[in-house]
């Protein structure tokens, strides 16, 4: 079974995402520095794929699998 965002949300420090399984996941943004620095509508601007997040105008991409083990960004800001 793959897990995929249901939900994503923000508040200052963490992005939180609602998965497919029920599982709320909160990650700090600090480890995600372009979503860190964005606007709230820039933030609102993700779109949910099966595998994963994506912000068009922030060229931000974020694997669910990769969240699940840990994995930070590892792009400069």
């Amino acid at each position: 079974m793959t897990i995929s965002a249901h939900k994503v949300s923000f508040d200052d420090a963490t992005l939180w995402l609602t998965l497919s399984d029920g599982r709320i996941l909160g990650v700090p943004l600090v480890w995600f520095p372009r979503l860190l620095n964005a606007t709230d509508a820039q933030r609102a601007a993700v779109e949910i794929t099966p595998f994963g997040l994506h912000w068009a105008e922030l060229d931000e991409d974020i694997s669910i699998p990769a969240l699940l083990e840990g994995k930070r960004a590892t792009h400069a800001a």
